[in-house]
């Protein structure tokens, strides 16, 4: 039976967030003969996380101990997938019904897409949404396209955190590496610059506006602002060396 991984890292004190999470994954309206994993990785010391995953049938919870931060806790999460397609859901974030299934249909379609992308409206604490107009194209997006943008704008036309790609690809990229913010733009920006993907019109996820997310930490501005720049290394460094996965 195929299978899609969903790979979630949070820390203890997240378990109410992360409960709903929970939910928006139970409630993926799966195309026929899939099934889903859930994989929630706990960063830190353990707290309520494991409380949440035995809630659900799906879910398989490890926590490590250390303090990893969110790509080397990914990563870990990553090793124990058993799933052809990867998707990370933060532990504050929502996926609409529609979320994996149209990403599922996509990836299964042509071999070689090797992600796909879908909008996100931003879920603001009195429960109400904010949509944002694609900023490039929707349809096929070929090699190079995010890369340009990052190149034109600093940042990726997409937020990462929407975006279902091949287990192996991002294996083969190494993971989300240890950058301490921004670690899934640095990813994006290598698999976006070296295989074909897919944008979506449709909403798919909701990105939850909270006093506690991590862009609203005091640290955020002083570490994102070298990770972008990772980010353009990264890409840079794959055009000159004419890297191909090809």
């Amino acid at each position: 039976m195929p299978l899609i991984s969903v790979i979630t890292a949070v820390h203890g004190d997240r378990a109410a967030l992360l409960r709903a999470a929970g939910e928006s994954v139970a409630a993926q309206q799966l195309p026929s003969g899939w099934s889903v994993e859930w994989l929630i990785q706990e960063d830190g010391v353990p707290a309520g996380a494991a409380a949440v995953a035995a809630a659900f049938p799906f879910a398989r919870h490890s926590a490590h101990g250390d303090v990893l931060g969110p790509g080397g806790t990914r990563n870990l999460a990553l090793a124990r997938a058993g799933g052809d397609l990867v998707h990370v859901l933060d532990s504050d974030d929502l996926l609409l019904p529609n979320a994996l299934a149209s990403a599922i249909e996509t990836l299964a379609i042509d071999s070689e897409i090797h992600w796909a992308a879908g909008q996100a409206d931003d879920l603001m604490p009195d429960g109400t949404r904010l949509s944002f107009p694609p900023e490039i194209p929707t349809g096929p997006v070929a090699p190079g396209v995010f890369g340009d943008f990052l190149i034109a704008h600093d940042r990726l036309p997409v937020h990462p955190a929407g975006v279902t790609a091949r287990t192996a690809t991002v294996r083969a990229l190494g993971g989300w590496g240890a950058y301490p913010r921004g670690e899934d733009t640095v990813l994006l920006a290598a698999l976006s610059e070296l295989t074909a993907g897919q944008l979506s019109p449709e909403v798919t996820w909701l990105y939850r506006r909270h006093d506690a997310q991590i862009t609203h930490a005091r640290d955020w501005s002083v570490l994102a602002g070298p990770t972008r720049l990772a980010a353009r290394q990264r890409l840079a460094a794959l055009r000159e060396l004419r890297i191909s996965l090809g």
